[in-house]
């Protein structure tokens, strides 16, 4: 009977775990309504906003354009002739959308080495990061998401040539756009979301 119970107990833990780290919030372009649902995901933006100095809403704005608020996303698979599956474009993924080479000097430089692309904590330092060594190295500042938002797309070292990159340009408008509605909505709700409704360690 105790290991029914202990085994039934292990599952939940695990199911919940699944869930918790899976789950795409119900309305990703409400600000107010992504804390809502998911807390401390709140705690941990906060925290990058406070350690790196990039205002929330161009953490998630960041991340709905790159992955949609999916912990797995990938980039869609090449194909050949048009229908064969191929391999993917580049080694992107989760939340952030970072590839590997840029997650690993994330990780050197922060010294966070047990940071994963699957763990929204992790990500949200990442852009706080990210966005802070394009303040140094391209002296665009963080409170503008047009180009922090190129930078992060096309890198440090392809920014100067983001004029003659259409797709690009209207991939930033966009972050732009959904950065400054982000904004008025944290706004609106700044208040309650700053109430300690759990206990973060």
């Amino acid at each position: 009977m105790i290991n029914f119970f202990l085994k039934n107990k292990i599952l939940f833990i695990i199911i919940f775990l699944l869930t918790g780290c899976s789950s795409i919030p119900s309305n990703t372009s409400n600000g107010c309504s992504i804390f809502n649902e998911n807390y401390l995901w709140y705690k941990h933006a906060k925290k990058a906003e406070e350690k790196w100095g990039t205002p929330i809403h161009l953490q998630l704005a960041i991340i709905k354009m790159e992955s949609g608020f999916d912990w797995l996303a990938k980039p869609p698979r090449q194909k050949l002739f048009k229908i064969v599956p191929y391999k993917r474009p580049s080694s992107s993924f989760g939340y952030s959308q970072a590839v590997r080479g840029t997650w690993k000097q994330y990780k050197t430089e922060t010294g966070n080495k047990f940071a994963t692309r699957t763990r929204f904590k992790d990500s949200v330092d990442f852009i706080g990061w990210y966005t802070t060594k394009t303040e140094k190295i391209l002296k665009v500042l963080k409170t503008d998401a047009f180009k922090q938002y190129i930078a992060y797309h096309e890198g440090w070292g392809n920014y100067k040539n983001y004029k003659s990159n259409k797709k690009v340009l209207n991939l930033a408008k966009r972050v732009e756009k959904q950065s400054n509605i982000y904004k008025k909505q944290l706004s609106d709700c700044k208040n309650s979301l700053s109430t300690n409704k759990y206990i973060v360690f």
